[in-house]
């Protein structure tokens, strides 16, 4: 008995700890024909019609697999559209699995030319933009938008008009920081993509990390990144070290964020070699 017990508990902590463990894998409904799928820190989102479903973002082959599999069991409808948020690999990999006739990828132009030019492990988009693309599903419409550099390569915001549902990855989070030293952020074009996207008609916010939301949690996460990206432009006037910049600027209103302790110092730093490198704050002579 004993030995039935341990072969349980230790299979149990093989499941947990395995990276092909089904574990961190879940769907959720948003709004009506409106679903999230979420794999561990990452989430996307797809759309069921009678006609068929459009799905944002593929994450990874054994996601993508999981995904396959749960759509078919659930609805039994084709993937009439895959669509890319941007270039990075832990947002589009593993669209191969939905690589069947019938089926049409779609990007903005930015996105598949880096895809093509590094030769990323994915399928090439079929169907790119430049502005905006609406898709129609049904009776439903999709609006693709490109609202300038933020993230990554031809990052785009996806709105849900029926759903009133804004979908957007990795320049928007709800409850938590922006990711450590913004590594592929641009964090000007961050607020200005922030901004313009709080011009759309939508109450629901889905990031393609971190929390569900609404309006209010968008209009808030920019004033983060508008009051950061202040105080460090600030701090560089003053003539304040980096080292500087981290013991002193704290944005205390925003502490319920998640890792805004562990992360802060990181996003000044982040911002402030931005603003150094990009701006060029390093070598203007009235500094």
């Amino acid at each position: 008995m004993f030995t039935r017990v341990y072969r349980c508990f230790f299979l149990t902590l093989f499941l947990l700890a395995s990276p092909l463990s089904f574990a961190d894998y879940s769907i959720e409904q948003i709004k009506g024909d409106l679903y999230r799928f979420i794999d561990d820190r990452h989430r996307s989102v797809f759309l069921v019609k009678e006609e068929g479903i459009l799905l944002v973002d593929t994450l990874n082959r054994p996601a993508a697999e999981w995904l396959k599999a749960e759509l078919k069991a659930r609805f039994d409808k084709p993937v009439k559209y895959v669509v890319f948020s941007h270039n990075h690999s832990d947002h589009i990999y593993g669209a191969e699995v939905f690589d069947e006739p019938g089926t049409t990828f779609v990007a903005h132009r930015l996105a598949r030319q880096d895809i093509r030019m590094t030769r990323a492990k994915t399928v090439v988009p079929d169907l790119v933009f430049d502005d905006q693309l609406n898709l129609t599903l049904g009776d439903s419409e999709v609006q693709l938008r490109y609202h300038g550099p933020n993230d990554g390569r031809g990052s785009i915001s996806v709105l849900f008009p029926r759903e009133q549902t804004l979908f957007v990855v990795d320049w928007i989070l709800v409850g938590r920081m922006p990711w450590r030293k913004l590594w592929s952020y641009d964090i000007r074009g961050m607020i200005n993509s922030t901004r313009d996207v709080l011009q759309l008609e939508f109450d629901t916010f889905v990031g393609g990390h971190a929390d569900v939301g609404s309006k209010a949690d968008v209009e808030r996460y920019l004033a983060y990144l508008e009051a950061l990206h202040g105080a460090v432009v600030e701090a560089i006037h003053d003539g304040k070290s980096l080292t500087e910049m981290k013991e002193t600027i704290r944005l205390d209103k925003f502490s319920d964020f998640r890792n805004y302790e562990a992360w802060l110092p990181l996003n000044i730093e982040g911002v402030y070699e931005r603003l150094i490198e990009e701006s060029g704050m390093g070598w203007r002579s009235d500094l």
